[in-house]
């Protein structure tokens, strides 16, 4: 049997999500927009709430795409408030409608939001050497700076700790344990 972080082995989406996803470097702006809403959404909220309500999320905000999403009117937030298949956290959903618009703002300047994000780790992903997750961090200078320029930017619901765990799951950062049968697949797998 296969060691894996302690948090990926409570349930079969966990697992899948640890063993396929977490810490894969993303650079498709859809991808890295689902995420970056997801985070949001899982603010004082556990990951597994978020990741059991993923596909309710996916129709509910056209498949993540950002252009239909910054144009959503209050109707549409409202209907999203009464959605009761995702979270309904009226606040979440109104960041989730301006964020995607400042997400637009960003391809425009950049390019692409990937170019944006992933600059500010000079486009190569951090290898963290933990043995314990007790050892991961909730947040980092880096996140908190991170954190900072999306404020700057006009973006809602993305404090430092969101934004580090936005960096974990796209793999801006490896922070699977030394042990983690991941830990070395992804460094092999994307040259790291």
């Amino acid at each position: 049997m296969c060691e894996r972080c302690n948090w990926g082995n409570t349930n079969p989406k966990m697992i899948q999500y640890h063993d396929e996803e977490w810490g894969v470097p993303l650079h498709d702006d859809i991808k890295l927009f689902e995420f970056f809403v997801l985070e949001g959404f899982q603010a004082g909220l556990s990951w597994q709430i978020v990741l059991n309500k993923r596909e309710a999320f996916r129709a509910a905000f056209d498949q993540f795409d950002p252009v239909k999403v910054a144009k959503y009117t209050e109707a549409g937030i409202a209907a999203l408030g009464e959605n009761a298949a995702i979270i309904r956290n009226k606040a979440k959903i109104a960041a989730c409608v301006n964020n995607a618009q400042r997400f637009l703002e960003v391809q425009a300047e950049f390019g692409s939001f990937d170019k944006y994000i992933w600059q500010f780790v000079n486009f190569k992903p951090i290898v963290n050497t933990f043995s314990s997750l007790k050892e991961l961090p909730a947040k980092t200078v880096l996140s908190d700076l991170i954190s900072a320029d999306l404020k700057k930017r006009g973006f809602k619901f993305v404090g430092s700790t969101v934004i580090y765990a936005h960096m974990q799951a796209t793999g801006m950062v490896n922070d699977h344990i030394v042990s983690c049968f991941r830990y070395n697949e992804i460094i092999s797998k994307y040259d790291l």
